[in-house]
């Protein structure tokens, strides 16, 4: 019999929505054209290309006078914006510091210590029980010689999001920029540049049911930041690299799509998240990490007592169902959770995380299937566990 197959690893990476791939298909073997080229197989991907660039203007709401540079990734877009800063800002001795949190994306935090080689100062300022940073303690940090501040608007693995707008405040008084990795914000709740204040945010288009291999870094106000890539004059001469016209149609067509179903995102993507929270928190010893209220509303990042993560991520992938124990970007070290440490867990504790990330397309027969089998699982490896010794008397969950 074939094993069902349930998608809960939404964070790490989603379908591309049917829709946007139909809207990306002309772009490969219709107008395939160099959109840098002169003749007409070039000139007759412009109109979509500008088409998909005013969509993304209006989907984060950008003003004419910012910047949005097409990108590969998020991680290109952060490693663009930390380096050049440094180049601009600390090289020049102008400023000292890069300030950022304990709980950042790789892409963020693995550049910040790249730089720190080279003698920039890197403040981490680390999360408090909810795993975020209040701008408290961003204020008792900063000084006048920071030249950045990066935070990232939602957790990739807590689904916390972060108080933007009062840290991108706090940092614009001291004279430092503000940048925030978005990519787990987009889609699920929304985001709006003039509102937030940053001068730069960076997402990825296959976050939200978009294509892999093309994402963003916006701009504020056209800012100078010097290149990351050269060797043509792509994007104004700001990021070289041949135009990739059906992803940049299909990402501008996904962040469409997200905006559109964001109130839908809010309401049934968070009454089936609930859902599954509230199976998992029937269950002794399971705890979840941060107030649901202040989460992305499809994410739970779970600590199961007496449950190695990675063997009950090998019981639900022989059931079908696709899960994490963090960030996909991390995932072959077998580390232990940094976000669980990072809030405090003991080292066993930090060993037990399971993540699951719903999208739109999950449905409650798959919600169900899920929870059945998670508890399955949860009973098998305790059943083994040298860690796990006693289940308390009263309990209703079979476990």
């Amino acid at each position: 019999m074939q094993t069902r197959r349930v998608y809960l690893d939404n964070n790490a990476t989603t379908m591309v929505d049917p829709e946007v791939f139909e809207q990306m298909k002309p772009f490969y073997c219709e107008k395939y054209g160099n959109p840098n080229s002169l003749h007409k197989f070039g000139s007759e991907t412009h109109p979509a290309l500008r088409q998909a660039l005013d969509q993304l203007y209006i989907g984060i709401n950008a003003k004419d006078s910012d910047d949005i540079i097409v990108t590969s990734c998020a991680t290109e877009s952060n490693n663009w914006v930390i380096k050049g800063i440094y180049f601009d800002k600390i090289a020049s001795g102008e400023k000292k510091r890069i300030v950022t949190t304990t709980v950042e994306h790789p892409a963020i935090a693995m550049t910040c210590q790249f730089l720190s080689k080279f003698g920039v100062e890197i403040t981490f300022i680390d999360v408090n029980d909810q795993g975020v940073i209040t701008p408290q303690q961003l204020r008792e940090v900063m000084s006048d010689d920071v030249a950045l501040v990066s935070v990232m608007l939602a957790n990739n693995e807590t689904g916390m999001i972060f108080p933007v707008k009062e840290l991108a405040k706090i940092a614009h008084e001291y004279g430092a920029l503000f940048h925030t990795d978005a990519v787990q914000a987009m889609g699920k709740i929304p985001v709006n540049v003039q509102d937030l204040d940053v001068d730069f945010l960076s997402f990825s288009a296959h976050k939200f049911h978009g294509p892999k291999g093309v994402g963003i870094l916006y701009i504020k106000d056209s800012q100078p930041l010097s290149s990351l890539l050269h060797g043509g004059e792509h994007m104004g001469g700001r990021r070289s690299g041949t135009l990739d016209v059906a992803g940049i149609v299909g990402m501008a067509k996904a962040l469409e799509l997200a905006n559109k179903f964001m109130a839908f995102e809010s309401s049934h993507v968070r009454r089936l998240r609930d859902k599954l929270e509230d199976a998992l928190l029937e269950i002794p010893d399971v705890n979840v990490i941060g107030d649901r209220k202040n989460r992305v509303p499809n994410t739970i990042l779970a600590s199961i007592k007496g449950v190695e993560g990675e063997a009950m991520l090998w019981d639900l992938n022989r059931a079908g169902i696709a899960a994490s124990t963090g960030s996909a970007c991390a995932s072959e070290t077998l580390q232990s959770n940094p976000i669980l440490e990072a809030i405090g867990a003991d080292k066993e504790l930090a060993h037990t995380a399971l993540r699951l990330s719903l999208s739109r397309f999950n449905t409650e027969d798959e919600i169900d299937y899920a929870i059945a089998e998670i508890k399955k699982a949860i009973a098998r490896l305790r059943s083994i566990s040298s860690t796990f010794a006693y289940a308390p008397q009263g309990h209703t969950s079979g476990l």
